[in-house]
């Protein structure tokens, strides 16, 4: 979609009267503000705000909950983290897990960072949902079925080790055979743990716009998170929300497409100051329920 203008607050509220009665009575909808999770806002963020900083700032956004990405130099804040969003009323829902599955190529260089992550989860009675790459590496000369297999057997052991914690885990494209969601699907399907799913990166599909909304409604029965992005076939990768030209096809595909879990918006930006980036983001959000007539999701902001 083109970039519009944004909407003043006083045409908001017409809207709002004028179209309330549309969606009275539909269920819950997936993109009420409460329904947010911040994604990519730790290592990018030109400000590189501490943990006491992020919370402020997701809270004065009024967002509730952050998948936490973070790099080396963030281990050692790992816990006061957990702190300060508690004390700001935030959930840190989602991790990136780093280390790939069992089996694969980063776990041999990967243990003992493995390791300080599920340390950490149990020293925080953490019952979070941790994000992993799928990833074929070193199964280059295997057919699709055969890298689905160990995939999934590979799943299977992460899968169980974070059961016996009460977290669970999804598989998160990114790129590559791995990346692809008829592959991912195809891995969940042989994956035996009842306490795995897939998060869908919009900023990693842009080559699967084609295959919307088939590919996506193939992935539901799956899905635990959907982050946004703003979307061109040809990119860029990074995009805000609304000055894409797929943005409201992608709503109204995700609206009617059954899907209830949570919605995560990008910071993604490290040149930016990433509280810049999330309310663009948010704003690019508000304008694209106007378009898909969400008015019940656009109150809540």
């Amino acid at each position: 979609m083109k970039k519009n203008p944004l909407v003043p607050v006083g045409v908001l509220l017409v809207l709002t009267l004028l179209l309330s009665n549309c969606n009275s009575q539909k269920g819950r909808s997936v993109f009420l503000k409460d329904n947010l999770t911040a994604w990519c806002i730790v290592p990018f963020d030109a400000k590189e705000r501490n943990p006491e900083e992020r919370a402020e700032m997701l809270q004065r956004l009024g967002i509730q909950s952050i998948a936490y990405d973070w790099r080396d130099k963030h281990i050692p804040e790992f816990d006061e983290e957990i702190s300060q969003l508690a004390k700001h009323h935030i959930e840190m829902t989602f991790f990136w897990w780093r280390g790939g599955l069992p089996g694969s190529p980063e776990t041999l260089s990967e243990t003992e960072i493995m390791q300080t992550q599920l340390d950490f989860f149990m020293r925080n009675n953490l019952e979070l949902e941790v994000w992993v790459t799928c990833t074929d590496e070193g199964m280059e000369q295997q057919t699709g079925d055969q890298k689905s297999t160990i995939l999934a057997e590979r799943t299977d052991i992460l899968a169980g080790e974070l059961e016996k914690i009460g977290c669970s885990l999804s598989l998160y494209n990114h790129e590559g055979w791995g990346g692809e969601p008829v592959n991912m699907v195809e891995v969940l399907k042989k994956v035996k743990s009842k306490n795995v799913g897939i998060v869908y990166n919009f900023h990693h599909g842009h080559n699967h716009l084609k295959l919307m909304p088939d590919a996506f409604h193939m992935m539901v029965p799956y899905l635990t998170c959907v982050n946004l992005n703003g979307m061109n076939e040809n990119g860029p990768k990074i995009l805000s929300l609304g000055q894409g030209e797929e943005d409201v096809r992608i709503m109204k595909m995700i609206k009617t497409s059954g899907y209830s879990g949570p919605i995560g918006i990008i910071g993604h930006i490290s040149s930016e100051d990433v509280e810049v980036v999330l309310k663009r983001n948010i704003e690019g959000l508000k304008e694209l329920l106007v378009e898909i007539g969400d008015i019940d999701a656009l109150i809540s902001y």
